[in-house]
């Protein structure tokens, strides 16, 4: 009497269990209807194109990198004449008083940084790091480049520092995607969008 028992026990396990397989297998699903085709659109009749004349530009709409008239493009440069400028990361790094205004979100992302020949990547972002925010590079091939691994912003300064905590460069905005300045070393730097 007990084998009896046993065997409709185990019968009737098999038998649920079995049963809960089969319901819940993708081959005896019902298919999904097929997609129905939406109908065509009728053609919508175009306007005539007109033609007219342009007015003449205005003298303030010339191109930024035109020569103005009376300006040294009209001027016959004599060889061994001297022209005065100042290098980029003097002329943008002359003080805090000058630049754009950039908050820390304005600098997260990718930029390409440019120093001495050296062109490569520069990651920001606002995880806290030793010395500021953590900062990244890639492809750089000078050391102190690569040795960017945080970033700190001041007023309107921008540092990149090293692992040691170091001041590896220093630069101040001249618009939201320019920046421009100096190395430790002297030699001018730059990244931009």
């Amino acid at each position: 009497m007990r084998l009896r028992t046993d065997m409709m026990i185990f019968v009737a396990a098999a038998s649920l269990g079995l049963a809960g397989c089969q319901s819940a297998s993708p081959a005896y699903q019902p298919a999904p209807p097929p997609p129905m085709a939406a109908p065509p659109l009728a053609a919508v009749p175009a306007q005539p194109v007109s033609r007219n004349t342009l007015p003449p530009p205005e003298a303030s709409m010339q191109a930024p990198d035109a020569p103005m008239a009376g300006g040294p493009a009209d001027q016959t440069m004599q060889p061994g004449t001297q022209v005065a400028s100042l290098p980029p990361a003097q002329s943008a790094a002359s003080g805090s008083g000058g630049g754009a205004s950039v908050g820390r979100t304005d600098l997260l992302g990718g930029w390409k940084l440019s120093s001495a020949g050296d062109s490569c990547q520069l990651f920001m972002s606002l995880t806290t790091w030793s010395g500021g925010y953590r900062a990244t590079t890639r492809g750089c091939n000078g050391p102190a480049l690569k040795g960017v691994s945080a970033w700190s912003l001041d007023g309107k300064q921008v540092r990149l520092i090293d692992d040691q905590g170091a001041t590896v460069a220093r630069l101040y905005a001249s618009s939201k995607t320019q920046f421009s300045g100096e190395t430790q070393a002297g030699a001018p730097v730059s990244f931009a969008r």
